[in-house]
């Protein structure tokens, strides 16, 4: 099989809160941090997790296209409710929230098309 089709494994997903030292890690948003599995947050398809450090958020944005987010530890919200480990969160083209997390999180992230973080609330 030629290389680049080989499928990208990420193991013992749902007790990433135990091991998440074994991935590559950068800064995304001020205690938010990220492991990009493809795509960027620039343009086109994008799939990453996002480690949310106690008291961490990330600011109102505006999907332009479907987000579909996984909590895999911990919980988030985004100040109408709040996720737990295990929720799926899927987010339509032209919605808009900010996500917060008091005591921190880890999830799995899916866009379909760039957030814009551009907007004013």
């Amino acid at each position: 099989m030629d290389k680049s089709y080989a499928p990208q494994v990420l193991e013992d997903l749902l007790t990433i809160d135990l091991h998440f030292d074994r991935l590559k890690w950068e800064s995304f948003k001020e205690g938010v941090h990220i492991h990009r599995i493809y795509g960027d947050d620039k343009q086109g398809q994008s799939a990453a997790l996002l480690r949310y450090a106690p008291g961490a958020n990330v600011p109102t944005h505006v999907h332009t296209g479907y987000e579909h987010i996984l909590v895999l530890s911990g919980s988030q919200t985004d100040g109408d409710n709040i996720y737990e480990r295990g929720t799926l969160i899927i987010s339509s083209p032209g919605s808009q929230h900010r996500i917060a997390s008091d005591n921190g999180c880890i999830v799995l992230a899916i866009w379909q098309a760039p957030v814009d973080f551009t907007i004013s609330i």
